[in-house]
């Protein structure tokens, strides 16, 4: 994708969002769909700059059972602390409640994939993580071992320092190494962009790239930097990305009214180490991914 096409990609999408600010006053607009309704002719030019679709579904999570938010979650363990007896709970749990997978460090994906062999859980590692800095080779190379080890589903994180300095090439083929590893392999890629440390316009860029790049989703957070997911972010997200890339929010999200905010907003998969907490409507207090 070329700078120019990038740059008016940003430039619409940010005229779009100050007018969603403006239009909307604290929990009135929960996300931009409400500018697509009431701005044709911005969508048009949106689409004409070469968007694939525009999303407009607020309220969609209004009437979900917990089992169907159960199966939006990734259940996820990546602190540094955490032990094999840990892992072996997180999968007992996943398995459960039906999460839609577990999300954990690269050395137990293979107990992992024992663990919930013939069962719908899927195997979600990480790439790249925390900080997304390791080489583009590394990056590849981690993610096509993961998945010989059983991962179906691996995380990657996006090179804040590259994308910050315009290194868009470099960003794209980063994202795209690691997608075609995941596309070798029937792997879902999902690109976290760090949104704590952009600015809209870089969102809006990494999620821009990532897209072009044929990742199958972009998400919010490592839950390891200095802020999580944000409903305002997640719907910017996908109002970018449309309909045809996934949006995870992660980072930050404890409670049953956190899931439903990321949910109205455009969330597709949500990231939390609070889930039994959030499907048993229990409120968590603790911190963290």
């Amino acid at each position: 994708m070329s700078s120019s096409i990038i740059d008016r990609v940003v430039s619409q999408v940010l005229t779009e969002k100050a007018l969603r600010d403006f239009y909307c006053v604290g929990e009135t607009c929960k996300g931009w769909e409400r500018n697509v309704l009431d701005q044709p002719e911005a969508v048009k030019k949106i689409l004409d700059n070469g968007a694939d679709r525009i999303a407009a579904g607020l309220g969609i999570g209004d009437h979900l059972t917990d089992t169907a938010v159960a199966r939006m979650i990734d259940h996820t363990l990546l602190k540094a602390e955490a032990t094999e007896d840990d892992i072996r709970k997180l999968c007992e749990e996943a398995k459960k409640h039906e999460f839609a997978s577990v999300c954990i460090n690269p050395c137990y994906v293979s107990l992992c994939s024992q663990l919930l062999k013939g069962t719908k859980v899927k195997v979600c590692t990480v790439i790249g993580f925390p900080l997304g800095s390791n080489t583009t080779e590394i990056k590849r190379k981690e993610a096509e071992f993961a998945i010989e080890q059983g991962a179906s589903e691996v995380d990657m994180v996006i090179n804040v320092g590259m994308l910050k300095q315009g290194k868009y090439d470099y960003v794209f083929n980063d994202v795209n190494q690691v997608a075609l590893a995941a596309k070798r392999n029937r792997a879902i890629l999902k690109v976290i962009i760090e949104t704590a440390l952009l600015t809209d316009e870089e969102k809006v860029k990494a999620c821009l790239i990532s897209k072009e790049a044929k990742a199958d989703f972009v998400k919010t957070s490592t839950g390891f930097s200095k802020g999580g997911a944000t409903a305002s972010d997640v719907a910017l997200m996908k109002y970018v990305v449309g309909s045809s890339v996934g949006v995870k929010a992660s980072g930050g999200i404890r409670s049953r009214e956190d899931v439903q905010s990321m949910i109205d907003s455009g969330a597709d998969r949500i990231g939390a180490s609070a889930s039994v907490k959030i499907v048993s409507g229990e409120k968590s207090s603790g911190s963290g991914y």
